[in-house]
C-alpha cells in the first residue's frame, strides 16, 4: 500500500519506526497516554476493550470517532493495532537515544498502540509487541508516515 500511494503521490509513505511511532503518540509528553496519566479518561481516546465488547461493538471502528492526541492524530490508542518499520527487539542500554532505529533483520515485526480488543494495559504509548511479517489479524493496520527530504 505505502508503495502503491508513493508512486501515485510522487513522494515517499512508509510505515513509521517504533520510535517515530511512539514520538508521534506521546505528542511531547511522557504519560502513559498522550492525554496523561488517567486511565479513567481513555475510553474518551481510544476503543479498547471496556467500550467495545461490553457494549456488542467488538470491532475496529471508523477513524476519527474518539479525541486526537495533543498533535491531531486520532486513533493513536485503541482501535487498530499499528505496523512498524522496525524489525522486533530489546531496546539497547543507553539511557538517551535520539530516532533510533530497530534491528536491520530478525523474526517478527513491532505494532504498537493497542485494539479494541485490549486491556488498557496494552494501549499504552510505549507497549510494545511483535508478529511474523507476513501476519495478518482482524485488530491489526498500519498508519503510513510520509517522509520529507529538505529540498533547496
Amino acid at each position: 500500500v505505502c508503495r502503491t500511494l508513493s508512486r501515485w503521490e510522487g513522494v515517499e509513505y512508509r510505515l513509521p519506526t517504533e520510535a517515530e511511532w511512539e514520538y508521534a503518540c506521546r505528542a511531547g509528553t511522557t504519560t502513559a497516554y498522550s492525554f496523561g496519566d488517567d486511565e479513567a479518561k481513555l475510553g474518551q481516546y481510544a476503543w479498547y476493550r471496556n467500550n467495545t465488547f461490553g457494549n456488542s461493538e467488538a470491532y475496529a471502528h471508523r477513524v476519527g470517532q474518539k479525541l486526537p492526541n495533543r498533535w491531531g492524530l486520532y486513533d493513536i490508542h485503541g482501535n487498530v493495532w499499528e505496523w512498524c518499520q522496525d524489525w522486533y527487539g530489546p531496546y539497547g542500554s543507553q539511557k538517551v537515544v535520539s530516532d533510533p532505529l530497530g534491528l536491520a533483520q530478525g523474526n517478527g515485526r513491532g505494532f504498537r498502540g493497542g485494539s479494541f480488543a485490549d486491556p488498557s494495559s496494552l494501549v499504552r504509548s510505549a507497549y510494545r509487541n511483535s508478529l511474523p511479517a507476513f501476519s495478518g489479524s482482524f485488530s491489526l493496520g498500519f498508519r503510513a508516515a510520509r517522509t520529507y527530504s529538505a529540498s533547496p
